[in-house]
């Protein structure tokens, strides 16, 4: 994890730590400070980005560990109802394991 966030959190196998994204960055309100209605946006699969990765779960031998498609920086879409909420000083987190991402948005 970077020094921007409060608390240090390690995910373990193939899961993902991720930070909501902020208004500005989901699109719910704009530079200029205009929000858009929740209910524009309330369907929309779950959004962040990720701040830290596990080492990937175990191959079914048990011998190999399977890498992780995310990266830290990756900005992902997850499940809706497929994370975990928690509170790691004072910030509100989501751990996601990997198959409830869905997909990495590119820039």
């Amino acid at each position: 994890m970077n020094s921007e966030h409060k608390g240090t959190i390690t995910p373990v196998g193939d899961r993902v730590v991720v930070r909501q994204l902020t208004e500005e960055e989901a699109g719910t309100k704009s530079a200029s400070g205009i929000i858009v209605p929740d209910s524009v946006s309330k369907e929309k699969p779950e959004q962040g980005i990720v701040i830290a990765v596990g080492e990937g779960k175990w191959d079914e031998d048990g011998e190999k560990r399977i890498p992780m498609d995310v990266k830290v920086g990756d900005r992902i879409i997850f499940s809706k109802y497929g994370y975990d909420e928690v509170s790691v000083g004072g910030e509100e987190l989501f751990i996601v394991t990997s198959s409830s991402i869905l997909g990495i948005i590119s820039n």
